[in-house]
């Protein structure tokens, strides 16, 4: 890569006029781009969990993998997508915004040298410092358990690497408002994993020989996630040249923010590797299970609180006038993202509180994957519930601080949370299933408990704070509503698989008994109970939010009846 001298400027031809992208993007309609992207790559991520489950099952080598592939990931969440969302794109965006695009790519041009080479640098540190992380974010695993994670997670770290330059072409994708391929761009990845573990699984290896395939599988797909998005950018950017220099004050103003945020997603990596640690301390079965639980209850906030903020960042970064008007449009765009977030994540909260245990045997219960794991796995999807709608609501207060370039306030939120969080979670999930005399691996269920309290601290703080900077800003209108609709339905899908397991097999064992096999196999598959279970639950929510009056689930339905109608 040549690194032009600071001001440098190559005689070149002009670049054609670059596409410009207005209508429904520019209105708020992004987020459609960003959930149908989420959608598809969440959907394959399913898939690709599926086939985890069916040739691994819940054992040890799965357990060795989900830790393996989640120790490197901290590159990818301390320079990635947050870092860039809150400190590369009001920048950039708001440089666009402006019309300035010279400076625009010398900002684009400039972040992108820096990112790759900070980087190359942590890749490379990672690989040499691999023994130290296994021994402190597992620190459960030892023997055979610890030499196989120590392999995979140094064959994982470079694919890790590209996944932060993945974010960055992200960035610029987002602020030129064309937000469905990056957010579809994982379903490459997931695809390679799929093909690299299919391929593996069918030609009978080992255990052992069949992750450290599935791990090259990773790289590869984090390689081919990078490269799809390449083109694109270049299309949208103009005279790009990645170069290290910071004589530019809005590069400057990236830094500065990059920095704040960078504390910021590092304080909550620490959470993440808190939950990992303890977890590690609990049974290794504890780890593989809630790495499948994250994979089911993070599809909600992605699919709603991520698409929704990511699509406000950049509008809200581009809006101009003087303050009293900024602070009108950010307070405008802020409630309706809040409805909309808040419409669809609270039934997924009850949904995974009610009848978490037929989605998730209906998604996993295959090959290794037993009775016994999918109730357990519940159980931690009950305890993820609880901070479900926080989690996307803090995401969308914490887009707007970013929007008002204000990284630190999320900062301070953040690590009062992680500090908070750590010690409730030690107690909850190491102490009280000893104190109320349960199992100790139940104790996983208790760690997105701990999350999900302190989702709901962090949220509180954000709003509040918001309030003094753009008015008051209350919690989503008719969370009443939604809530008592939700908890209905969640009582209707809870009837339906009660009815269904009285009339087609025993009843369930207790909770105390949840080891092991002890689980009877059902009479009907889980793939059949699945639509028995979850039309009718989705049916009294929107029955009763339609009858209710809420707008997001009369605009659902009168999107629903165009559409028949014009078929």
């Amino acid at each position: 890569m040549t690194v032009p001298s600071p001001g440098s400027e190559a005689p070149v031809s002009s670049p054609p006029p670059r596409p410009t992208v207005q209508g429904r993007a520019a209105k708020g309609g992004g987020a459609l781009f960003v959930a149908a992207g989420i959608l598809a790559s969440k959907l394959v991520g399913l898939v690709r969990e599926v086939f985890i489950a069916y040739f691994l099952g819940n054992g040890m080598a799965a357990g060795v993998f989900k830790a393996a592939l989640r120790i490197p990931n901290f590159l990818q969440n301390l320079f990635g997508e947050g870092v860039l969302s809150g400190s590369f794109i009001p920048v950039y965006a708001g440089l666009l915004g402006k019309g300035d695009e010279k400076e625009a790519d010398q900002v684009a041009g400039a972040v992108f040298g820096l990112l790759a080479l900070t980087t190359a640098v942590m890749v490379a540190l990672g690989m040499l410092a691999t023994p130290l992380f296994v021994d402190t974010i597992a620190a459960g695993f030892e023997g055979e358990a610890r030499r196989m994670t120590i392999r995979l997670v140094r064959i994982l770290f470079p694919g890790t690497g590209l996944l932060v330059m993945s974010a960055w072409c992200l960035g610029v994708l987002n602020s030129h408002r064309k937000f469905f391929l990056s957010y579809v761009a994982p379903v490459v990845w997931n695809l390679a994993i799929v093909t690299s573990l299919v391929g593996a699984g069918l030609s009978g290896l080992a255990e052992e020989s069949l992750v450290v395939v599935l791990s090259y599988g990773v790289v590869v797909g984090c390689a081919l996630q990078f490269l799809v998005q390449v083109p694109s950018v270049l299309r949208v950017l103009g005279h790009f040249r990645p170069h290290l220099s910071t004589a530019s004050e809005s590069v400057r103003q990236v830094l500065r923010s990059f920095a704040t945020v960078v504390l910021g997603r590092g304080v909550v990596q620490i959470s993440a590797y808190v939950d990992t640690s303890y977890a590690s301390l609990i049974a290794v079965r504890a780890l593989s299970t809630l790495t499948y639980a994250q994979t089911l209850y993070l599809i909600p906030v992605s699919l709603f609180g991520m698409a929704i903020s990511a699509a406000e960042l950049p509008e809200m970064s581009r809006a101009a006038g003087a303050g009293e008007a900024v602070a009108g449009k950010l307070h405008a765009r802020l409630e309706a993202g809040s409805r909309r977030i808040a419409f669809f994540v609270v039934p997924s909260a009850a949904a995974l509180l009610f009848i978490g245990d037929v989605v998730a045997a209906a998604l996993f219960q295959w090959g290794r994957f037993t009775a016994a794991d999918t109730r357990y796995l519940w159980y931690v999807l009950m305890g993820a519930s609880l901070g479900l709608a926080a989690s996307a609501l803090g995401r969308l207060y914490a887009s707007t601080f970013y929007a008002l370039k204000d990284t630190r306030t999320p900062l301070r939120f953040a690590t009062l949370r992680v500090v908070l969080g750590a010690a409730l979670a030690w107690f909850l999930a190491l102490r009280l299933p000893g104190l109320l005399g349960l199992p100790s691996q139940l104790g996983a269920a208790f760690l997105p408990l701990a999350g999900g309290l302190m989702a709901w601290f962090e949220a509180l703080m954000l709003r509040r704070t918001l309030a003094s900077l753009i008015g008051p800003v209350p919690p989503p209108e008719g969370m009443v509503k939604l809530w008592g609709a939700a908890l209905a339905a969640g009582l209707t899908g809870l009837g339906v698989k009660v009815a269904l397991t009285h009339l087609l097999g025993p009843t369930p064992r207790v909770l105390t008994e949840w080891g092991g096999s002890v689980l009877p196999p059902p009479h009907l598959h889980p793939v059949l109970v699945f639509p028995l279970v979850v039309l009718p639950f989705g049916l009294v929510y929107f029955a009763l939010t339609s009858a209710l009056g809420v707008p997001e689930a009369r605009a659902v339905l009168q999107r629903v009846l165009r559409r028949k109608r014009s078929a």
